[in-house]
């Protein structure tokens, strides 16, 4: 199917009204993710962050460690706690991953991490998933270690469409976390409908995986730069939250804002206190100053910049 014949497709619509004191409770203690080249971007993180939000910074292929320390640093030096990426299929090996967190520990007094694959399909050195980095031990010690989960599925891992290597792979990393004293989570893909998050996290539950979900969102960005990162992304179902936007003509140069996602889960976890999603974690696809500005305006003190303190 083209482009334009998806996102014009018929679908249904639907309205939820905003409940900012639920918005409030559910955005406490957000993070957010940047790179070096839009962390470059922001004069003063204090100015536009919360004291303390967890900030992660994104190792993307081409990145140099130089420049991933550097921004670790920076954001340390202003307050933020800071949560770099490892991407396992990045790495070369043993050594340059040891080379990697004495830097990241030395230089910037970073001990938390979050371990995934990666975005290569073929391995430069000889770690292929975030189990084998687990297993060298050198996160030992670590306060908080998060990993990547993938609410619609994750076709890299399984291509047939079934849930069964992920799940296999998350039972793994649970089974593993147990005997660790760090803190973990799971930090998952950005996705725009609330119905295939719960799904997801409701199967996590019965499948014995009771770790704590925090929740990827897409922050306020313009419709063709959330359908770009959508589609390398690999975000299937709920792209129809953007087919009906895109037929809707008096919002095709309004940017999308996540407030009905937001709105939605929120509700769920009130009326299911034991839902699994514990925090959201904001990916700023239309810049992070916008979307910092949005969680200050929907979420009241949960979104207060630090120099409004």
């Amino acid at each position: 199917m083209g482009l334009l014949s998806f996102l014009h497709k018929s679908t249904e619509t639907a309205t939820v009204d905003p409940t900012s004191p639920l918005l409030e409770k559910f955005l406490s203690g957000y993070s957010i993710e940047v790179m070096p080249r839009t962390a470059g971007n922001v004069e003063c993180f204090r100015d536009i962050l919360p004291t303390g939000t967890r900030v992660y910074i994104a190792h993307i292929d081409g990145t140099f460690i130089e420049d991933m320390v550097h921004t670790a640093r920076r954001l340390t030096d202003e307050g933020f706690e800071v949560m770099p990426h490892f991407p396992a299929r990045l790495i070369t090996g043993y050594n340059e991953l040891a080379e990697w967190i004495a830097r990241y520990q030395g230089e910037a007094g970073v001990n938390q991490a979050l371990l995934l694959g990666g975005g290569l399909n073929t391995p430069v050195g000889e770690f292929k998933d975030s189990m084998q980095l687990l297993e060298t031990g050198l996160f030992d010690g670590f306060s908080n270690l998060h990993i990547a989960g993938h609410p619609e599925g994750n076709r890299d891992i399984d291509p047939d469409g079934s849930d069964r290597m992920v799940m296999q792979a998350m039972k793994w990393k649970k089974a593993f976390f147990e005997r660790t004293d760090a803190r973990v989570a799971i930090t998952t893909q950005f996705c725009f409908e609330s119905a295939p998050v719960i799904a997801w996290a409701d199967r996590l539950a019965a499948e014995g995986v009771d770790l704590p979900i925090h929740i990827g969102v897409a922050g306020p960005a313009k419709l063709h730069t959330l359908i770009k990162y959508a589609l390398s992304c690999g975000v299937g179902p709920s792209m129809r939250v953007l087919q009906r936007r895109a037929k809707d003509v008096g919002k095709l140069l309004l940017p999308y804002e996540p407030t009905e996602l937001l709105t939605e889960l929120a509700a769920h976890k009130e009326r299911h206190p034991g839902f699994g999603v514990e925090q959201v974690h904001f990916f700023p696809l239309g810049g992070i100053r916008n979307n910092a500005v949005w969680v200050s305006e929907n979420g009241g003190s949960a979104g207060r910049p630090a120099s409004a303190d």
